[in-house]
């Protein structure tokens, strides 16, 4: 049972993560940067706001090293980590329910996810250093021993199986999935799981897909909180140190180049069937890479063109001027390679054609004009004044500086961030643009307006 000073720890870590830690807009945010003996990258922010640390571990380990024949392999490895760990030692075997308790009993959280780049491992713990202690050393176990039960695989399975065939009737998902089939063309961020994809992958395969990427010379790991250089260091060395390193006394061996996204060569027009009240439309193309220097432009012009909601062109022509669609968006998602531009909407199958035509209209008028100052201003008015709620806590800054390192993206980044943004011109937008997009070759998916075939 828990002691009484546990206790009130644990209640005031609770409080505290509805309380939010104060980063002023014009305060620096000092970030420290390291690597370990092992070839880990360590990146540090101390802040004393709050009793509470944070901590992300990120791998190469994401969807984008899937085999096409396993995609959805990542996602699943993510989930099994969490279904036990194996016994190592002294210490004991514990399954999905012992580890709850476990993390229940010291008021700390950890989660396991993987996206299309990275497998990530979160923590968060008060920074009482007994219970942190703990909180670290149950997540190294979580981290390097999972357990990859085939019975829990089994069960999963057949959970993900019945979750993809419901999704699979909705329009929504036909769309996405034709949208980044067209748009990728192979490359892995196109990848789907399927009840066939799924069905190829067994816990051996798991095991070893997961030691092969997930070793410390690869690992990321970002640290916010109430420590100090020497604790962080520390938090880092024990998080990796149940992974088995398979790295030479020259660092890691290289992982095979990922291919890039090529760009498109000519206009593509999928039409697909479906039972739906609505018809669903994605138009886009490959954007561009986060490292991209176009970055501020690109954020602020999409900003206008239709990420910004009520306020943008795309709402403005297609929604408040002709009823065409309740909502309309335009985004762009880069990452290590160029990920989809996207505009999304949805309207009645007897307007498709008219809402196609004025949203391909209003995205050939900007990329070919741009925005006006007044636009720019407002623009930057509103992302720069709501600049410090990106970072108002811990585990906001968190996902911000884990950016920074999975990116390579300098350590000022977060200072320079709104001057950055206010160098910004209607020209650097306009050029950005033209650079990015070609509105004569992008890929559009209706889905509805009949029947599903």
């Amino acid at each position: 049972m828990l002691n009484f000073k546990n206790t009130v720890l644990r209640a005031a870590f609770f409080l505290a993560s509805g309380l939010t830690s104060v980063h002023g807009a014009s305060a620096g945010i000092p970030i420290e940067h390291w690597t370990l003996p092992s070839g880990a990258g360590i990146y540090l922010v101390r802040t004393d706001a709050l009793p509470i640390v944070d901590a992300q571990v990120d791998f190469d380990a994401g969807g984008r090293r899937d085999p096409k024949a396993m995609a959805g392999l990542a996602d699943a490895t993510a989930d099994m980590i969490e279904k036990g760990v194996r016994a190592e030692g002294d210490s004991p075997a514990m399954d999905q329910n012992a580890l709850g308790e476990a993390w229940a009993d010291l008021g700390a959280n950890f989660d396991v996810s993987a996206g299309s780049e990275r497998m990530s491992f979160s923590l968060r713990s008060l920074s009482d250093p007994q219970l942190l202690d703990k909180a670290v050393r149950l997540a190294a176990r979580q981290i390097g021993e999972p357990a990859f039960p085939q019975d829990v695989w089994q069960r999963e399975r057949e959970r993900l199986d019945a979750a993809i065939r419901e999704a699979n009737t909705r329009p929504a998902t036909v769309a996405g999935r034709a949208f980044s089939q067209a748009v990728y063309r192979g490359h892995p961020y196109g990848f789907e799981a399927t009840e066939a994809t799924l069905a190829r992958i067994d816990t051996t395969t798991m095991r070893q897909h997961y030691e092969r990427l997930v070793q410390p010379c690869r690992a990321k790991l970002t640290v916010v909180g109430a420590v100090t250089r020497s604790q962080a260091d520390s938090i880092a060395t024990t998080l990796l140190s149940r992974l088995a390193s398979r790295s030479s006394s020259a660092g890691c061996a290289a992982l095979p180049a990922v291919p890039e996204v090529a760009p498109l060569a000519e206009s593509k027009d999928i039409n697909l069937p479906f039972d739906s009240a609505q018809a669903h439309v994605l138009i886009g193309e490959p954007g561009y890479r986060r490292a991209d220097p176009d970055h501020f432009a690109l954020v602020l012009g999409n900003y206008i063109l239709g990420g910004g909601g009520f306020v943008s062109r795309l709402t403005e022509e297609v929604r408040e001027k002709r009823g065409l669609a309740y909502s309309v968006y335009s985004a762009f998602s880069p990452g290590l390679h160029a990920g989809a531009f996207r505009i999304g909407f949805q309207t009645r199958p007897d307007q498709v054609g008219d809402a196609v035509a004025v949203t391909k209209g209003v995205l050939a008028k900007f990329v070919a004009q741009g925005p006006t100052a007044a636009e720019l201003q407002a623009a930057k008015d509103n992302l720069i004044g709501g600049f410090p709620l990106l970072l108002d806590s811990n585990r906001k800054l968190l996902g911000n500086v884990a950016n920074i390192a999975w990116n390579d993206l300098p350590l000022d980044y977060l200072d320079t961030w709104t001057a950055r943004m206010n160098a910004v011109t209607v020209a650097d937008v306009k050029a950005a643009f033209a650079r990015k997009l070609q509105p004569d070759r992008m890929v559009t998916v209706v889905v509805g307006g009949g029947s599903k075939p």
